[in-house]
């Protein structure tokens, strides 16, 4: 069986890969640039973007199944050609799928629905991986972290968690029409999670914490629009209640537990030094 992995350079996408390879599986990678994908020899890769359609003839041939992504822009808003996406999927005999969601879903979950391809929806909490993008620079060059709502919880899921998920789904089957919630194994402060990376990046680590409106201007001068702060200040203060909830998704469907913050930390380690 060969399987498709969209996004396959990506966070998520390139673990996906890994995880299908590791399992036996052929593996077709879609990538907007293939001359700069570095991924295993054995994997086929191809060009295709999903926010442009027109370049996807012939991609999905002979694929049982593809993992997907609903977004294709920094913002993270719903593809706008889902429905065609979808339409070439059914056309080429796609099995099943995973789709990976954004901020909201889009028509390509609703055309999902339509088919009779066998759809699996994955909908992670906050990455982990995050704390690379939002913390590594200023652990290293100053031992501190500053950021709003120190007491803010969160059930960070690992990005190979998802990966994990998702693999398992498509290689196995079984999960059509089921939308998942992913979570790590435990609902963390930020405070708590500054401790845990200090104890594993083996330095003393300072958090600050900003009020909102030195959270703005910090942001601001990262270079940051009005509209991402404001997600931010919202994602951040008023976290949904789905996003601290811990629930057992990844131990039902991989077979075992989700990994933990300490463990990412103690993998992630040296990018912190």
């Amino acid at each position: 069986m060969t399987f498709l992995v969209t996004g396959a350079t990506g966070t998520v996408g390139r673990l996906v890969v890994a995880e299908l390879l590791e399992a036996g599986h052929q593996v077709r990678a879609l990538t907007r640039n293939p001359a700069k994908a570095e991924l295993p020899a054995c994997v086929e890769v191809v060009g295709g973007d999903l926010g442009e359609p027109d370049t996807l003839a012939g991609v999905f041939d002979g694929v049982t199944g593809a993992h997907l992504i609903n977004f294709a822009g920094d913002d993270y808003a719903p593809l706008p050609y889902g429905k065609r996406i979808v339409e070439l999927l059914a056309e080429a005999g796609v099995r099943r799928v995973t789709v990976l969601g954004g901020r909201e879903d889009g028509e390509m979950e609703a055309a999902l629905a339509e088919t009779e391809i066998e759809w699996t929806l994955l909908h992670p909490v906050e990455f982990m991986s995050n704390t690379l993008q939002w913390w590594a620079d200023s652990v290293r060059h100053q031992g501190v972290i500053r950021e709003p709502f120190g007491s803010r919880l969160s059930a960070m899921v690992h990005e190979r968690d998802i990966a994990a998920v998702a693999a398992k789904v498509l290689a196995d089957g079984g999960h059509g029409g089921r939308t998942y919630t992913l979570t790590g194994p435990e609902a963390l402060r930020t405070t708590e999670k500054v401790e845990l990376l200090a104890a594993a990046v083996g330095k003393e680590i300072t958090f600050e914490e900003l009020s909102e409106e030195q959270a703005r201007e910090m942001w601001a001068g990262f270079g940051m629009g009005a509209e991402t702060i404001e997600f931010l200040i919202d994602a951040l203060g008023n976290t949904p209640e789905v996003g601290y909830t811990v629930v057992p998704t990844v131990e039902e469907v991989t077979g075992r537990p989700a990994r933990s913050f300490a463990v990412w930390a103690q993998e992630n380690a040296a990018s912190f030094r």
